[in-house]
């Protein structure tokens, strides 16, 4: 698969119409058009299903949208760090998960000393954000324990945060400055996917996953979880970093009692061939942690 005819082919699911598409990448829409068909016959499968008013993607339209992005995001990150000036320290670093207070820090530091250097942020659960570091796409990610040592080497990172539920302010718990184990278990709760984490949960209960009342899961919440509880969905299990400083009137945050605290680590594949901006990056992470 050539990587241009893959660029087209994220144009259009883009655009969501041939024309644009063409128009955005300078092309003749004929043009256009017979090298997506191309890419479907050499693929053997149909990726457009093509409308009167816009073009959609099929099953495996999405699944090559998915896998083409990586790609290109690779090819492009791979093309600024060898076209680099050798003699400085510049370029993209890339991080996935949730950015502790210590990373931002460190990334504030490295533009004062390097202002070539830019950050991307990504925002994912530790399922997306595995794959991409997996992948090459990202240079760092940022996850809870257990790492796998086999696959990623990490710095543990002095960064926390506590495991409490986020209820209404008028709920029959709110009244209770901690909540306990054998509360837990009788509420209807909203928590993270992630089964390592509801692991995590059950084994503080000392109960099994299965004897959780989970009424709903997430991965990633864009803006405030409030919403959730408010509108009587279930108790929502978060760690306090996940929510704003200031909590809207209508709820209220009750940390788990004894103390459940996450740690997060900064990872990285194994035998990783850094480029010297992530390289400086983990050196002043090391210059922090010190």
């Amino acid at each position: 698969m050539d990587i241009r005819i893959l660029r087209y082919f994220l144009a259009v699911a883009q655009e969501e119409n041939i024309t644009r598409a063409a128009e955005s990448l300078h092309i003749s829409q004929p043009s256009l058009s017979k090298q997506i068909m191309e890419l479907e016959d050499e693929l053997g499968k149909k990726l457009l299903i093509r409308g009167k008013r816009k073009i959609t993607l099929t099953e495996e339209g999405i699944l090559l949208r998915e896998r083409a992005e990586d790609i290109v995001a690779l090819v492009d990150k791979t093309e600024r760090e060898i076209s680099s000036d050798c003699g400085t320290v510049s370029g993209e670093i890339v991080i996935g998960g949730t950015i502790p207070k210590t990373l931002l820090q460190a990334a504030a530091n490295i533009q004062k000393r390097y202002p070539d250097v830019t950050f991307q942020f990504f925002s994912g659960d530790a399922t997306d954000v595995t794959e991409r570091l997996d992948h090459g796409n990202l240079d760092f990610a940022v996850l809870l324990q257990p790492i796998d040592n086999s696959k990623y080497e990490y710095i543990p990172l002095p960064d926390g945060s506590l495991w409490g539920v986020l209820m209404r302010f008028d709920s029959e718990y709110a009244k209770f400055s901690e909540i306990r184990k054998e509360q837990l278990i009788k509420m209807p709760l909203i928590l993270h996917r992630r089964i390592g984490l509801q692991q995590i949960i059950a084994d503080w209960a000392e109960t099994d996953i299965d004897k959780l009342n989970v009424t709903a899961t997430y991965n990633v919440i864009h803006g405030s979880p409030a919403s959730f509880v408010e509108n009587g969905i279930g108790y929502f299990l978060a760690t306090r970093d996940m929510l704003s400083p200031a909590l809207d009137n209508s709820v209220v945050f009750r940390p788990l009692y004894p103390k459940l605290e996450v740690q997060y680590n900064l990872v990285w594949k194994r035998r990783n061939i850094f480029s010297k901006g992530s390289k400086a990056f983990l050196d002043i992470v090391r210059e922090l942690l010190k």
